[in-house]
């Protein structure tokens, strides 16, 4: 090769490692920042998020002589004398939903309100005896739940930090996967194994960091993306996608008339409602002098249309009101809702899992997988493993910040030189804004922090400088 083309090979060649060296700066430094921000929430999300998965377990060991009876007999009292003794029994207490099981040998769940605070019964369905009852806000998954997504604190302030730091995640996960990428690294040490040989050393960290992280990634991924449908911000632009692009829930699952044109949807008045089916809207029962059918009355309708039990009837509100039958089924392919006229019984609304559109079909099986429901014990282990990872990822990342990081500076990475690199990156993350509002907004609040106060305050100056 002659000298000129040699010479132009290496400069094109030096070119391209400087681009390269760029980008993987400047991704570094996302990454880094999100990770310094976010962390605390992440540990908070994985150490909920891990026992949540296991609330079958824990509340059947917990509750145990409220969820089962101690003696099964042939045929269980009818619903309705359940709800008025329970009604008679204890003054106050309006009843607004009540829940068959699968099992005979597991009580009825009675959601309640006593005195304005909003209590779960549970009866024996043989002899309509309450074996106990607790406020629904303090019970164990209202309590893990409520971390998990309110940070226990509450508010609409507390869930939109939690789905900051659930988007972010995904971020940290897709640039940690670019960092960690080998790029003609030989061998596996340092990739898909972790380097164990020096405890302590700054290399052993990486390693804990980095290849936990490669191996829990995909099923972390999965887990965050089953969790935002339930999100302030995500959720209802999912769900807009979804209904926009005839993917959500068909308008042909309404039996009788066309789609009820109702401000009221199904989320407002009925409870255990499958996530495709909280946007439906609600039709009205026709009066018309009859009197109201019983609870009985339209269980037995619910077993006629083959709802898999357990299932949830929630009580008609006012005149015109209608009676919900409602199944989040373990297995998501029972999913059920159904909408009853309270006077004639006829279904005004039906909506099955398979009657879904493809992505809530998609989103349904995520949200599943999400909460260790999808394939039972082994999605909650798979689970749980992802969530301790998460938890070591974190905290070593930490510890491998805290040994690279200069005394008296914050010891971010270097800024790449390249501007090009760098302007090609922001552009990516501002994409990623774009498609997650908070996370937009987030960038915005760093551009404008980093360009009117971090470069012009000089103590800050000097801690944010490499």
């Amino acid at each position: 090769m002659p000298a000129e083309q040699l010479q132009d090979s290496e400069v094109k060649a030096k070119a391209k490692a400087s681009i390269r060296q760029a980008l993987y700066l400047s991704v570094w430094r996302w990454h880094f920042y999100a990770g310094i921000i976010f962390a605390p929430f992440l540990i908070i999300l994985a150490f909920s998020g891990g026992v949540y998965l296991f609330k079958p377990q824990i509340e059947s060991m917990m509750y145990k002589d409220m969820l089962t009876v101690r003696e099964v007999l042939d045929t269980p009292t009818s619903a309705d004398s359940i709800i008025a003794k329970t009604v008679q029994a204890y003054p106050g207490t309006s009843v607004s939903s009540i829940t068959l099981p699968a099992s005979p040998s597991d009580s009825y769940k009675l959601s309640a309100r006593r005195s304005g605070i909003a209590t779960t019964l549970y009866v024996d369905p043989y002899s309509g005896n309450v074996l106990g009852m607790m406020n629904s806000d303090k019970t164990f998954s209202a309590f893990f739940k409520k971390l998990h997504s309110e940070l226990v604190v509450g508010g609409t302030a507390a869930n939109r930090i939690v789905e900051l730091a659930a988007c972010w995640s995904l971020i940290l996960l897709l640039t940690g996967l670019y960092l960690w990428w080998p790029r003609g690294k030989d061998g596996i040490w340092g990739t898909v194994l972790p380097r164990l040989s020096k405890p302590g050393s700054r290399l052993f960290w990486r390693d804990l960091h980095a290849v936990p992280a490669f191996w829990i990634s995909i099923v972390l991924i999965l887990i965050i993306m089953g969790g935002l449908p339930w999100s302030g911000i995500m959720g209802p632009r999912i769900d807009k996608l979804a209904n926009a692009t005839d993917t959500g829930t068909p308008p042909f699952a309404y039996s009788f008339e066309a789609k009820p044109e109702s401000v009221t949807v199904a989320s407002d008045i009925a409870e255990d409602l499958p996530w495709a089916a909280e946007s439906l809207p609600v039709p009205e029962s026709a009066p018309g002098g009859y009197m109201r059918l019983g609870v009985d009355d339209i269980a037995r309708i619910a077993d006629y249309k083959q709802i898999g039990k357990p299932y949830t009837i929630t009580m008609p509100s006012g005149e015109k009101g209608v009676y919900t039958v409602a199944t989040s089924h373990v297995k998501p392919g029972d999913n059920a809702t159904l909408h009853l006229d309270a006077y004639s019984g006829a279904v005004l609304t039906d909506v099955r899992y398979d009657d879904y559109g493809i992505l809530a079909k998609a989103i349904t099986l995520g949200i599943a997988f999400h909460e260790g429901r999808l394939f039972g014990l082994p999605n909650q282990i798979l689970g749980l493993v992802a969530c301790l990872g998460l938890i070591l990822v974190t905290c070593s990342s930490y510890v491998m910040w805290k040994k690279r990081k200069p005394e008296g500076k914050l010891g971010a990475p270097a800024k790449a030189k390249n501007r090009k690199a760098t302007i090609g990156v922001l552009l990516i993350m501002m994409l990623c804004g774009a498609i997650m509002p908070l996370v937009g907004i987030s960038i915005l609040v760093v551009l404008v922090l980093d360009l009117f106060i971090l470069r012009r305050i000089k103590p800050l100056q000097a801690w944010f400088s490499v």
